[in-house]
């Protein structure tokens, strides 16, 4: 496992969390709450300073951090000249504003890494340069000498070309794809790019079956590269894959209690774990390694790989983080909704404001749902030690 990956995926794993705090901070600040503590980490304190009101600094446990905004709760005892500014006297949308503010630069730093490895890295893709002709068409695995001469090294296709138009119109490679792929014993013309000339080279597809389909078949293989998409492009992109990611992450959410039993298998009886199951920060700063250390990747496509990792994780984190449960900030957003829904019928009914929510009283169902997240916690942590996922990259 490559131990740059592993310390590249701690850095970006500590940015993500003070991204996510600085949300809390800015908009606290912002409606004049006081913030007496900003720190990533949690344990000793090994480096602070104080910065008007507030705190920052840093402590020996690299596993999260906290904003701490005074007058979370009404019990909280707070100075007289500071009272007026706790958290709990703030509306319904300020509160919502500065809980969910984590969240949303989490969206935000997903959709900029995202966008960065659109227009920036590229994504690995097919391109129109041919790597290799074929050298038959394959009855099987490899070519025999029964086997039909390929149609590209009939026409005398060469490595290197560019294909760049087909019958007459010039396309790229992706619209070129379902022509060729309709075109079985039919003659088609190909536009190709050779020692800077442009070449139109007739060719006949054979016929081989994929997956009980008819497709032609040109006898070559495409040369693969990493593609950046012009800027306007990329955000489109960047924006759609937000989207899938979000979806994703819902549905493993949502499925999350279904697979706990099979993640104790893995655990403790050995059983195979897959690239699509549960994984913990251990596992996914492995997944980092084992990613920078592949020497199957290129430098390019391991720092591609590399964003789309973090990106997701950020845009699953911003989902977690919005769970109506405590001590969730969904949790903290349910609980305003409510104080705020209460309020109003109150107020319809005549009746006097039942004031804020103690929060303080809801620490049972706080400290059920913080053992149940520190059991998952521990049980990924223990598949991801002993039963590791491997990409085999």
């Amino acid at each position: 496992m490559g131990i740059l990956g592993v310390i590249a995926f701690i850095v970006a794993l500590l940015a993500s969390v003070m991204v996510h705090e600085l949300g809390h901070y800015l908009t606290a600040k912002r409606y004049g709450m006081r913030v007496t503590e900003f720190f990533l980490g949690f344990g000793k304190r090994i480096w602070s300073t104080t910065r008007g009101e507030t705190e920052f600094g840093l402590k020996a446990i690299p596993a999260g951090g906290y904003c701490k905004i005074s007058g979370m709760s009404p019990r909280e005892e707070l100075p007289d000249d500071v009272k007026h500014r706790a958290f709990y006297l703030a509306t319904v949308p300020q509160k919502l504003v500065v809980l969910g503010a984590g969240s949303f630069l989490h969206f935000v730093l997903g959709i900029l890494l995202l966008f960065t490895l659109f227009a920036g890295v590229g994504t690995s893709q097919i391109l129109p340069v041919v790597s290799k002709v074929v050298d038959c068409v394959p009855t099987a695995s490899e070519c025999s000498a029964t086997d039909p001469i390929s149609p590209a090294k009939q026409v005398g296709i060469k490595a290197g070309d560019r294909i760049i138009g087909i019958n007459g119109e010039k396309k790229e490679w992706e619209e070129i794809t379902p022509t060729l792929r309709a075109s079985a014993n039919k003659e088609i013309t190909l536009l190709i790019v050779r020692d800077g000339a442009e070449v139109t080279i007739p060719i006949t597809p054979a016929s081989r079956t994929v997956d009980g389909e008819v497709r032609g078949f040109l006898g070559i293989i495409n040369e693969v590269g990493l593609v950046r998409e012009n800027p306007v492009t990329a955000i489109g992109k960047s924006l759609s894959a937000t989207n899938s990611i979000f979806q994703g992450s819902i549905k493993a959410l949502i499925g999350l209690p279904a697979q706990i039993p099979s993640l104790m298998r893995q655990t403790f009886l050995g059983e195979e774990r897959t690239a699509d199951g549960l994984v913990g920060i251990v596992g996914v700063a492995r997944v980092s390694g084992e990613t920078v250390s592949s020497g199957n990747l290129n430098t390019g496509e391991k720092f591609a790989t590399f964003l789309l990792i973090v990106a997701s994780l950020n845009i699953f984190v911003g989902i977690f983080n919005l769970l109506p449960i405590l001590p969730l900030d969904g949790g903290h957003m349910a609980v305003a909704i409510y104080e705020g829904t209460r309020r109003r019928i109150a107020k319809m009914r005549g009746q006097s404001d039942p004031g804020s929510v103690d929060v303080e009283k809801l620490t049972p169902i706080t400290m059920v749902v913080f053992i149940l997240l520190a059991f998952l916690t521990l049980l990924l942590l223990f598949a991801d030690i002993f039963n590791p996922i491997n990409l085999n990259l």
